[in-house]
C-alpha cells in the first residue's frame, strides 16, 4: 500500500519522540543474566539426599514440638448424641434444636501433664461453614464501624437478615447474627505457682486482634454512656427528648436504660468495693435491635460491638471445622490438677449435623497440636533419600552415556 513503512525503519520519528518505544534496560529487554544449571544425575541425586538430611531431623523436631503440647478435649453437644438415647443420658449439655436455650452444666477436664502458660480455652465448631461465599459477604462493615447510614447495597448484602419483625437489626448480616453465645466460666481449678496454690483465672481479655479492635469495630455513632450516681429511676428522665430518657416498654417504663457491672468490667474493684452503675443511650433505639439486646446474656450494652468474643466470631474460618479463642491462663497447671467449667449453652448444633467441643491446651511456636506437621516433612524427606538411593543406585550399575556439556550452544554464544 503506498505511504506503508516497513516495521524496522526507525526514521519515522527521531528515537527521542518514540514514547512506547521499551527502554533500554537489561530487564526490559530481557538481558539478565541467568543461571542455567544442567541437571546431571550427580546433581539431582546429590539435591535429593540434601532434601532428605534437612528435611527428615526437622520433622522430628516438629513432631516432638507437637508432642510436647498438651491438649484436653471434651466434646459436650453434637449432632451424634441423638443417634443413640443412651449417649444422649450421659450428655447433660446436648440441648438438640433450642436456641438460646440457657442449660447449665458442668465440665470436667483432668490435666495429664504439667501444663506452663499461656493456657488457651478454645471451642472448636465442626461441620459450619462460615466460608461460604453468601455467609462471609453477609456483613455491613460501615456499619460495624459504627455508621447509621444505609445504602441498598449493604442492605442487600445483609440479606435475609436485615430485619426482625419490622425491627432494624444493628448489626444486620449472617455473621453477626449466628454468633456463638455459649458461655464457658472456669468454675474451679488450682494453679502451681511460686505462690503457692491458688485458684485459677480465666482472663478473656486479650483474644481478638488489636487491629481488629481498633479499626473494624465502633459503637454506633450517637452511643453514649456515664456513671451513674445511683442506680434507680434518677438516672433517666421521662421527657422523651431527653439526653437520657427512660425505658418506654410497659415492663420496665420509668426505668433508666442501665448496665449495673456487676463483673468490674470498667470499674476498679480495689477502689469501689460495690459495683456501679451505668446509664447508656443508643440512637434510635426504638426502630434497631442492638447486638446487646440480641444476646444479652454475652454482650453487655456499653462494649457492644466492641465486645472481644464478637470480634473473634467475626474474623471467619476457612474450613468448616475450626477452632476459636475463647479465653487463656496465665497460671502454670500441674498434672492430676482438675479444670470445672459451667457452660451455658445457647447454640444449638443439631440442625447442621455439626458438634461443640471445648478444648484447652499450651503451645508452642507453631500453634496448637499438629502431628500432620511433622509427619509430612518426615515423609517427604523419607521420599527424597529413597528416591536419591535408587538414583545413585542405577547411576553406579548401569549409568546412561551423557553428552559433552561443551557443545551445548547459548542464545548469548550464537
Amino acid at each position: 500500500m503506498a505511504g506503508s513503512l516497513p516495521d524496522e525503519d526507525e526514521s519515522v520519528l527521531d528515537i527521542s519522540e518514540q514514547t512506547k518505544r521499551p527502554l533500554d534496560l537489561a530487564l526490559r529487554q530481557q538481558r539478565i543474566e541467568s543461571w542455567n544449571p544442567i541437571l546431571d544425575p550427580v546433581w539431582v541425586i546429590g539435591a535429593l539426599c540434601v532434601l532428605g538430611l534437612v528435611f527428615v531431623p526437622l520433622g522430628y523436631y516438629f513432631k516432638s514440638l507437637s508432642d510436647a503440647v498438651v491438649e484436653i478435649k471434651e466434646t459436650y453437644d453434637s449432632y451424634e448424641f441423638y443417634q443413640d438415647e443412651n449417649v444422649l443420658e450421659e450428655k447433660p449439655c446436648a440441648i438438640g434444636n433450642a436456641v438460646n436455650n440457657g442449660t447449665e452444666c458442668i465440665i470436667e477436664m483432668k490435666v495429664p501433664k504439667d501444663m506452663k502458660p499461656p493456657i488457651l480455652i478454645h471451642y472448636e465448631i465442626d461441620n459450619f461453614y462460615q466460608n461460604h461465599r453468601y455467609y462471609v459477604k453477609s456483613r455491613n462493615d460501615n456499619q460495624l464501624l459504627g455508621s447509621l447510614e444505609r445504602s441498598s447495597l449493604e442492605d442487600d448484602l445483609c440479606e435475609p437478615l436485615n430485619e426482625l419483625n419490622g425491627v432494624w437489626l444493628n448489626p444486620c448480616g449472617l455473621i453477626a447474627n449466628t454468633f456463638f453465645n455459649d458461655i464457658i466460666k472456669l468454675e474451679e481449678g488450682t494453679s502451681t505457682s511460686s505462690d503457692g496454690n491458688e485458684p485459677l483465672v480465666m482472663l478473656e481479655k486479650g483474644i481478638a486482634w488489636k487491629s481488629d479492635l481498633e479499626f473494624r469495630f465502633n459503637q454506633p455513632i450517637g452511643f453514649k454512656y456515664e456513671e451513674c450516681e445511683a442506680c434507680d429511676a434518677s438516672c433517666c428522665s421521662d421527657d422523651e427528648d431527653s439526653e437520657w430518657p427512660c425505658n418506654p416498654e410497659e415492663d420496665k417504663k420509668g426505668e433508666p436504660y442501665l448496665y449495673i457491672d456487676t463483673d468490674y468490667k470498667y470499674t476498679d474493684r480495689s477502689s469501689n468495693p460495690n459495683p456501679v452503675c451505668y446509664r447508656y443511650s443508643y440512637p434510635n433505639e426504638k426502630t434497631t435491635q442492638y447486638l446487646y439486646e440480641t444476646y444479652n446474656q454475652v454482650i453487655d450494652p456499653i462494649e457492644g460491638v466492641t465486645n472481644e468474643h464478637f470480634a473473634v466470631w467475626m474474623r471467619v474460618a476457612a474450613l468448616p471445622t475450626f477452632r476459636k479463642l475463647y479465653g487463656w491462663i496465665e497460671q502454670p497447671i500441674a498434672a492430676g490438677a482438675v479444670l470445672r467449667f459451667k457452660v451455658t449453652n445457647n447454640w444449638a448444633v443439631q440442625s447442621f449435623e455439626g458438634s461443640k467441643t471445648l478444648i484447652v491446651s499450651t503451645n508452642n511456636a507453631f500453634g496448637g497440636k499438629n502431628e500432620w506437621f511433622g509427619l509430612y516433612f518426615i515423609a517427604f524427606g523419607f521420599l527424597c533419600l529413597i528416591v536419591g538411593c535408587a538414583f545413585m543406585a542405577k547411576h553406579i550399575l548401569k549409568p546412561r552415556r551423557l553428552g559433552d556439556k561443551k557443545y551445548l550452544l547459548y542464545k548469548k554464544d550464537q
